[in-house]
C-alpha cells in the first residue's frame, strides 16, 4: 500500500472508551466585566501607525 492508503478492516469495530471528566471546561474561567485603557495617541496617529504596519506587511 502506498502512503495515505489504509486497510478498511482496520477501520471496523473500533470500541473506544471515552471519559468526559478529563475534558476541558471552556466556560470555567469566563469573566464578565469591562476593560479600558488610556492613551495619549489620537485617532489620526493610530491610523497612521496602522497604515505603516500594513505597508510593512506588503513589502
Amino acid at each position: 500500500m502506498g502512503f495515505g492508503s489504509y486497510d478498511e478492516s482496520e477501520q471496523q469495530d473500533q470500541d473506544v472508551e471515552t471519559d468526559d471528566s478529563d475534558g476541558v471546561a471552556v466556560h470555567e474561567n469566563d469573566h464578565d466585566g469591562e476593560m479600558s485603557f488610556e492613551s495619549d495617541a489620537d485617532t489620526d496617529n493610530l491610523i497612521d501607525q496602522l497604515s505603516e504596519m500594513k505597508d510593512d506587511e506588503d513589502a
